[in-house]
C-alpha cells in the first residue's frame, strides 16, 4: 500500500475529507482500485479545503491558518490564507508542505506526475471569489467555471492516466454542467455570501431582481430562469457524456456517476418546479442509480 493510503488523517484531515460524502456521487467509491481511491481523495482534500478558505467554512480555532503559517490576528483573511495555501502547493512540487492535506497530496503529484496548473485553477477560483461576486454574461460564468470545476476532471483523468485532448474536452463539459447545477442548488446559500452565479443578462431577460432570490419560495420569474439554466447545464452534460464510453471497467463506473449525480440533480430541481430557494433539491438514490444505467448505456 501507498505512503498516502496507510498515513491516517489527522483531525484537520477528518474534517475537510468526511465532507466527502455529502457530494452528488461519491469522490471515490469502493469499487476502484484502492490506489486510485487513496489519490482521488488526496486531490478531493486539497478541492475541498481550498473551497472552505474560500467559503470562509474552516473548522472554527485557526488550526489551518497556523499550518500554513498565517498569524492568529490575519486567520479570517481569506486572500491572505489562499496566498499562503498556493505558496504550501508549490512546497508540494519542490519541498516540503506545512498542510497536512498537501503532504497527503504530495506522494499522488510524484506518482501520477500531475502538473500544478489544474491546483492553481482551483485557487484561482476561490481567489476569484473574494473579488467578483456577480457575473454578467453567461460566457463570463464559463470563464469561472474553467478555473473553479474544469480542473477537476482533468485531475481525475491524470490519476486514472486516460488523459487525451478530446477526453479533457468531454470532461470539461462535465465540470462546468455539474458546476452549475451546483449553482442552482445552492442559490439561496450563495445569496447569504452575497454572491448570484445566475448570469446578469439572464436574470434580466427574465425580469428577475437580486430581491426576488431572497424569498423562501420562488416566484414564476426565477423558476423559469432556473429550468433556462437548467437546461443549459443537462446540454452540456449531454455533449460530455460519451466520455463514459470512451473508457472502460471501473473508471467507466466512476464517470458515468459523475454524469448521473448532475443529471439526478436536475431531474430532482425539476421534481420541485424549479423553486430551489427552500433548501437544495437532492436525487433520490434510485434516481441516481437509473441514471448511472442510462449514462452506462450512452443514452439520455
Amino acid at each position: 500500500m501507498t505512503e498516502t493510503g496507510t498515513t491516517r488523517p489527522g483531525a484537520t484531515e477528518r474534517g475537510t475529507l468526511d465532507k466527502a460524502a455529502a457530494e452528488n456521487f461519491p469522490v471515490a467509491p469502493f469499487f476502484l482500485p484502492r490506489d486510485w481511491r487513496a489519490d482521488l481523495m488526496a486531490v478531493y482534500g486539497f478541492a475541498r479545503l481550498v473551497d472552505d478558505i474560500g467559503d470562509g467554512d474552516l473548522a472554527p480555532g485557526g488550526a489551518d491558518a497556523r499550518l500554513l503559517g498565517v498569524a492568529p490576528d490575519r486567520a479570517e483573511d481569506r486572500l491572505l490564507l489562499l496566498d499562503a495555501f498556493e505558496a504550501d502547493l508549490h512546497r508540494v512540487f519542490s519541498g516540503e508542505p506545512r498542510h497536512p492535506l498537501l503532504r497527503r497530496l504530495q506522494p499522488t503529484v510524484r506518482r501520477r506526475a500531475l502538473t500544478p496548473e489544474p491546483f492553481l485553477g482551483l485557487i484561482a477560483a476561490n481567489r476569484q471569489d473574494q473579488l467578483v461576486t456577480r457575473y454578467e454574461t453567461y460566457d463570463d460564468l464559463l470563464a469561472y467555471c474553467e478555473l473553479s470545476a474544469n480542473p477537476v476532471g482533468r485531475l481525475v483523468l491524470a490519476v486514472t492516466g486516460t488523459s487525451t485532448p478530446e477526453r479533457v474536452r468531454l470532461s470539461d463539459a462535465i465540470c462546468t454542467a455539474l458546476q452549475i447545477v451546483e449553482h442552482l442548488q445552492d442559490v439561496a446559500e450563495d445569496l447569504g455570501r452575497d454572491r448570484i452565479y445566475l448570469p446578469a443578462a439572464d436574470m434580466k431577460r427574465f425580469h428577475v431582481q437580486e430581491a426576488d432570490l431572497a424569498p423562501k419560495s420562488a416566484g414564476a420569474s426565477v423558476r423559469a430562469l432556473v429550468a433556462y439554466e437548467a437546461q443549459r447545464a443537462r446540454e452540456l452534460l449531454n455533449e460530455g457524456a460519451p466520455l463514459v464510453g470512451s473508457v472502460h471497467g471501473r473508471l467507466k463506473l466512476l464517470l458515468a456517476g459523475f454524469v448521473a449525480g448532475g443529471r439526478a440533480a436536475l431531474h430532482a430541481i425539476a421534481a420541485a418546479e424549479h423553486d430551489v430557494l427552500p433548501g437544495p433539491p437532492k436525487p433520490g438514490k434510485l434516481q441516481l442509480l437509473r441514471e448511472v444505467g442510462v449514462a452506462l448505456r450512452g443514452e439520455g
